[in-house]
């Protein structure tokens, strides 16, 4: 049973039957049988920071011409 990520060779290709026999702290993800480390998940403290920065700068710039991202754009 593999229990670490270290032990997964980046390299190699794998099954979903491979994938369920995973127990990862890590969230991982197959896509066409490699293996993708998934970035975790922001802690609850950083979500209500980021929120509320978002509602007071959000709110300054409302009714003025311009535009406020908080997330990275393509």
């Amino acid at each position: 049973m593999i229990t670490d990520i270290s032990q997964l060779d980046r390299n190699k290709k794998y099954t979903y039957a491979d994938y369920l026999t995973w127990r990862l702290k890590e969230a991982v993800e197959l896509i066409k049988g490699k293996l993708f480390i998934l970035s975790p998940a922001p802690a609850s403290w950083h979500q209500k920071i980021a929120a509320n920065l978002v509602l007071k700068i959000g709110n300054y710039f409302d009714g003025k011409n311009c535009n406020m991202f908080f997330a990275p754009l393509m």
